[in-house]
């Protein structure tokens, strides 16, 4: 009903920020990450967001992305995990470490988060898991990885080869996809960087 919202920053709060748009000053509901990403009050910002009607009231809900939208409305059908579980989770884990631990069937991932529990994290992959595509979910985070890696040294992202290999090669050593995608993209990408290089690198943090 509501794609997103575009205007100046004019409260932040615990769980929340106020954006005024054309005169209307509008609550909306953000994970953590959201928060700790947003510029100073007076700042312009553009925030994508799902409207969720409920019993007793609405409330709108703001991601920075539209994936990030799109997993949330993934995560809220759920059974047991409603908007306040979707935050939490999104709020305490990144939308490709996510995707990852659902896909790597890894509950403990997810039951980082606060207020979820293993038997949760375990049922939201159960429910989860067909909606999600590995090969894509990979790429992307791959794609992000090296978009961070290569900004400030003006590259390309043409290592994904390298890097998928890395990954790969990291799980068959019994490290989850998350784990793994996770000491990969901590590494900072060099135009020399080979898979055994880059392998090396990646186990010092794991």
């Amino acid at each position: 009903m509501i794609y997103y919202v575009e205007g100046k920053l004019t409260a932040k709060g615990e769980k929340s920020v106020v954006v005024d748009h054309q005169g209307l000053g509008l609550e909306i509901l953000v994970p953590g990450s959201v928060l700790e990403s947003m510029p100073g009050v007076g700042c312009d910002v553009k925030i994508y967001t799902f409207f969720h009607v409920k019993e007793d009231g609405m409330q709108l809900f703001g991601f920075l992305s539209v994936r990030d939208k799109e997993l949330f409305q993934q995560l809220i059908t759920v059974n047991g995990i409603g908007p306040k579980g979707g935050l939490a989770i999104m709020g305490a884990l990144s939308s490709d470490d996510i995707r990852m631990a659902i896909l790597s069937d890894d509950a403990k991932t997810i039951a980082m988060a606060p207020g979820i529990g293993p038997k949760t994290a375990k049922k939201l992959i159960l429910e989860l898991k067909d909606k999600i595509d590995m090969e894509s979910a990979l790429q992307e985070a791959l794609d992000q990885g090296e978009q961070e890696n290569f900004r400030d040294a003006g590259m390309t992202a043409g290592h994904s080869a390298i890097v998928a290999d890395a990954v790969g090669a990291l799980t068959a050593l019994g490290y989850s996809p998350t784990d793994a995608m996770r000491a990969v993209r901590a590494v900072p990408m060099t135009e020399d960087m080979t898979v055994e290089k880059l392998l090396k690198l990646s186990l010092r943090n794991m």
